[in-house]
């Protein structure tokens, strides 16, 4: 069971601490749709079921947007974990085009979100810089740039000489695109649910579900507390603590490290303040923030285990300490906080969207990779439209069931 998914101090948390409060469940309920999970996937969920005017109840058995939200590292590409001409050979030319646009139209979509709400969180629309690790990587790159330029993306191919000009490291080729962003997702996640509110939602934070009764025409939560929430469906959006309630294995968790540096002087910090990662396994990442920081990771292990992850840290923070200064060795830059936590990268690059048939009324909305957050936006919109009855003809690219192939 997946219960500790991240270390003690993420930036986002110690930014800006607890910005609502909430309370316990106190009383029995019964909504449209319940929602199991209080972080960014839940958030975003209850957001647009409620936009939409149906009743809805949230629960969350920690403090909300606490678990692996706030130790998110937010870089929001539409790019997959497998690239375009990858996912092309997994699942063919038409689900694999269709899943980027899906991706890319659910970035733009945030975008949209996060400036309507009534809070700041920092979403800043970005370009990408994809870095060749090593000179074999370079015609990976090449044929990926081929692949985005056949279908109409923005997206430009950089040899070393070229690199060259905007950073001071060099690499075999890079992928210049656009767009990418960056967001705050502690409070993006706060602002969803102060909105969701508004229209009536109900979030329930420190209120632990012991049992799924599922009904004829239903689901009910029972809490720990004795109370319930009875729903004609469910969303389960706990994260990686969501694969206790799937009977089968999805993907191997991984855990991952991140660093933040106190604020520099200039806004402009490197090329376009753009979000930059590599071919490697495990891949490096940068981006900076708001308020003039840099946040780099990497250093990936393929385990989970909270205690031997959280050991790593001092020696991890400084590798990539170390490897930042190596690729900008003109920035005063100084590590303010660093953490680690888990996630789940899975096999085809693709989230896990839908339902099971071993849990009846009951959906899931499971982000996994290296994208969550545009994921979990992919996901609200997806089973907006199922938990509706709608019909939604991208979601079985997304479903547990998934073929390979056209």
């Amino acid at each position: 069971m997946v219960l500790d998914v991240r270390t003690e101090s993420p930036f986002w948390l110690m930014k800006s601490g607890y910005l609502e409060v909430y309370h316990a469940l106190s009383e029995d309920l019964k909504v449209d749709f319940a929602i199991m999970g209080g972080g960014i996937s839940g958030a975003l969920q209850a957001w647009h079921l409620s936009k939409k005017g149906a009743t809805v109840a949230l629960v969350e058995r920690r403090h909300i947007g606490m678990s692996s939200t706030c130790a998110s590292t937010a870089l929001l590409q539409y790019d997959v974990d497998k690239s375009l001409h990858e996912l092309i050979e997994i699942f063919g030319e038409k689900k694999a085009v269709r899943a980027y646009e899906m991706s890319l139209s659910a970035l733009l979509g945030l975008e949209k979100i996060a400036g309507s709400l009534d809070i700041e969180n920092d979403f800043e629309r970005r370009s990408s810089v994809y870095l060749a690790k090593t000179a074999k990587d370079a015609p990976f790159l090449e044929k990926e740039c081929l692949t985005r330029e056949k279908y109409g993306y923005e997206v430009e191919l950089w040899d070393e000489r070229q690199l060259k000009k905007r950073f001071p490291f060099g690499a075999p080729a890079a992928l210049h695109t656009k767009p990418a962003a960056t967001v705050d997702p502690y409070r993006l996640t706060h602002g969803l649910l102060r909105d969701a509110i508004k229209r009536g939602a109900k979030i329930h934070d420190k209120t632990e579900v012991i049992n799924i009764e599922q009904r004829k025409r239903g689901v009910t939560l029972h809490t720990s507390q004795g109370h319930k929430v009875a729903a004609k469906k469910l969303v389960i959006a706990c994260g990686y603590e969501s694969v206790k309630y799937i009977p089968f294995k999805l993907a191997s968790l991984t855990s991952t490290y991140a660093l933040i540096s106190e604020p520099l002087p200039n806004r402009e910090i490197w090329f376009e303040n753009c979000l930059f990662w590599d071919t490697g396994d495990p891949y490096i990442y940068g981006r900076t923030t708001s308020d003039n920081r840099i946040i780099f990771g990497g250093g990936d292990e393929s385990f989970y285990n909270p205690e031997r992850r959280d050991e790593l840290l001092k020696r991890k923070t400084g590798e990539l300490a170390e490897r930042f200064e190596n690729m900008f060795p003109k920035l005063p830059f100084k590590v303010d906080f660093s953490w680690a936590g888990t996630f789940i990268e899975t096999e085809d690059g693709l989230p896990y969207i839908g339902a099971i048939k071993q849990l009846p009324h009951t959906y899931f909305a499971l982000g996994y990779g290296g994208n969550g957050v545009t994921f979990s936006q992919l996901a609200a919109e997806i089973l907006s439209d199922l938990l509706m009855d709608k019909e939604n003809k991208d979601a079985e690219i997304y479903s547990f069931e998934r073929k390979k192939g056209e």
